[in-house]
């Protein structure tokens, strides 16, 4: 009988995951491994895969000079873009820690923008205001200051466009500003008793009980910022002089413009293999700087 009840459970434990299982198999693992066959093949979207083993790899570390280009390109922004998400979503945490009346609708407002900011509504919005005659602009004439080419001169287009990333700082502010929460009071008082002031207690106590929610937002925001796509096709596609031309840019015309997946699907695995690295090296480093409540991490 408890045989029986075992077996009965384990069925319907089965069905209620099933919703979330065959949108696993058939949304992440199936496309999962498609992509690492077709990455060894000539496909054009139609017909019949051609098997030709490495030659796509072959193609990309020795002929095709494009991808380098892209892939400093993505590297820079990532490198721009990242760190100051990071420290606006903290300053913005902090700011929204504090005791002040309606701080709950403060709240809700600062957290909207991590809620629109990946659509292309938003992006064709963001073109608007950083275009010639843009808002951006005028508002800079009103301070006797020339139009800046922020969309059309190559030497700030890259930071231009990391900005959009940086409003997007919603979730990554909620975060922070529950880790700060979870900071004891105490360790503030004896902090000020001791004669440190807020910026001591900033770097002292603040930073140090709150490094495994920076190391979970940079591990998150870098995974990100390796694969944005969105910003980057709808505001500058790319330009000008290819200098916002991101690794995903890059993949998406092989893929679509080109019709050349099977050697989209070779780019977009090495852009796995370096995501995979970087965070390896990341995790591999924070035992130096993480510190946790077990005594675990930095020493």
């Amino acid at each position: 009988m408890g045989k029986k009840i075992k077996s009965l459970s384990r069925v319907e434990g089965l069905i209620y995951i099933s919703p979330w299982l065959i949108g696993f198999l058939a949304l992440q693992l199936y496309p999962f491994l498609a992509s690492l066959y077709y990455s060894f093949t000539d496909y054009a979207m139609v017909g019949t895969p051609n098997w030709v083993g490495l030659e796509n790899f072959i193609t990309i570390f020795k002929k095709d000079r494009e991808i380098w280009h892209s892939l400093k390109i993505t590297l820079i922004y990532v490198a721009i873009a990242v760190p100051l998400k990071l420290a606006f979503a903290l300053f913005i945490a902090m700011l929204l820690n504090l005791r002040v009346k309606g701080i709950g609708i403060l709240r809700t407002v600062y957290y909207l923008p991590s809620i629109l900011g990946g659509s292309v509504a938003i992006a064709v919005l963001w073109r608007f205001l950083f275009s010639g005659n843009g808002t951006i602009n005028t508002m800079l004439s009103w301070f006797g200051i020339k139009p800046v080419g922020w969309l059309s001169n190559p030497r700030i287009a890259l930071f231009t466009l990391s900005l959009l990333a940086v409003w997007q700082f919603g979730s990554s502010m909620v975060v922070f500003l529950s880790a700060l929460k979870n900071v004891p009071a105490e360790l503030y008082e004896s902090a000020r008793v001791d004669g440190a002031g807020s910026v001591r207690c900033f770097w002292s106590v603040t930073i140090p009980l709150i490094t495994p929610t920076i190391l979970f937002n940079l591990v998150m925001q870098l995974v990100s910022a390796f694969q944005e796509f969105t910003g980057a096709f709808v505001i500058t596609n790319g330009g000008p002089m290819k200098s916002t031309y991101l690794y995903i840019l890059k993949v998406y015309d092989e893929a679509f413009k080109y019709y050349k997946m099977g050697y989209a699907c070779a780019l977009s695995w090495i852009l796995f293999v370096i995501m995979i690295t970087v965070t390896l090296v990341i995790f591999k480093s924070s035992n130096l700087w993480v510190f946790y409540n077990d005594g675990g991490g930095a020493r």
